[in-house]
């Protein structure tokens, strides 16, 4: 032995790679197809390393591009390390072929390409990719025009329960895609996610996720929310000892306390304390919540009318007297 330990050292294939992504994102073969317009069986062929059974070069780069677009990651890698993979194993069925058809020793065979390249050849392929990427382009827009927009939930679960009163709810869209939430518009970034906070009831909530693209076709998700979340007493040690109540309640007395309801609901509210931002997202109908701060409370709302305020045990009522959105209501310690 010469001291040296043999370790192998593997690399993930494209196909591998595949998997692990969709797999990282939670996505289904089937998701993956609706969502790119790729069929499951070339997906599933791609995973498997199995570009045999895959149509040309050219329909396999596109399905890349499509997946690479869809999974939010760079196509060129993808394009690269197919035409990697694609080559050796052209170039080992080509090796193959020479050692079943192996010409005697001494004998050579010579190959002589019918194939020349000449000026008129590379303006006919110039010629024939243009026109070729003119049909792949108006095939992507009527796709696009016929069919859905693809919408796909990262978090929660379709069936998820919290013992607590906030969830956050994610996903990807397409990039011209508006997306609603209970009929309450979200802000989709350039790459077609979005994300927000929702503010959730105890019992069952039922969040409905609609995605909306410029040919008006719609795709829709819904939710079902589980909160076993309970309200705080507002003084839990009532009666207990009334003595060890009395500081806390002298100290509370000096901090500004908000409630806010919405009802009808959703409604989108961002509420700062002291200047600094807590709470940004939408209610759903009937929930709660509650802030404190030590000199002001500001509050946004995306419906006046719908927003409840209770402030230092007072009934307020609603923000505004009409359903436009609320701007900058400050409420502090000379608020009555």
């Amino acid at each position: 032995m010469n001291g040296f330990t043999k370790k192998s050292v593997g690399t993930l294939t494209l196909g591998e790679k595949l998997g692990k992504l969709r797999s990282d994102r939670r996505i289904s073969l089937s998701e993956a197809s609706r969502a790119t317009k790729i069929q499951v069986k070339y997906l599933e062929y791609l995973e498997a390393g199995a570009y045999e059974k895959m149509p040309a070069d050219v329909y396999v780069k596109g399905f890349l591009r499509n997946y690479s677009e869809f999974l939010g990651i760079d196509e060129k890698i993808l394009v690269k390390l197919y035409e990697k993979e694609r080559g050796i194993k052209d170039n080992l069925e080509r090796g193959k072929k020479a050692e079943k058809g192996s010409l005697p020793a001494g004998k050579e065979k010579i190959n002589i390409s019918p194939f020349v390249i000449t000026p008129r050849v590379i303006a006919t392929t110039v010629v024939l990719l243009l026109i070729f990427g003119g049909f792949f382009y108006l095939y992507r827009e009527v796709g696009s025009f016929a069919s859905a927009p693809r919408l796909v939930i990262l978090s929660p679960d379709k069936n998820y329960s919290t013992d607590g009163n906030s969830v956050e709810v994610s996903g990807i869209t397409d990039r011209d895609a508006k997306i609603f939430i209970n009929e309450q518009p979200v802000l989709v970034n350039d790459e077609g996610k979005f994300r927000e906070n929702l503010t959730v009831q105890s019992g069952t909530n039922t969040v409905t996720i609609r995605a909306v693209n410029r040919f008006e076709k719609v795709a829709v998700e819904t939710l079902t929310i589980q909160s076993t979340y309970a309200e705080p007493r507002e003084n839990p040690s009532a009666g207990d000892n009334p003595e060890d109540d009395q500081p806390a309640q002298t100290e509370n007395s000096q901090k500004l306390e908000m409630e806010i309801q919405v009802d009808p609901g959703p409604v989108w509210v961002s509420v700062e304390t002291d200047g600094n931002l807590v709470f940004s997202g939408t209610m759903l109908s009937g929930t709660t919540q509650t802030f404190q701060a030590e000199n002001k409370i500001v509050v946004n709302s995306g419906k006046g009318k719908a927003t409840f305020i209770k402030f230092n045990g007072k009934d307020i009522g609603a923000l505004s007297d009409s359903s436009g959105a609320v701007r900058k209501r400050e409420f502090n310690k000379d608020t009555k």
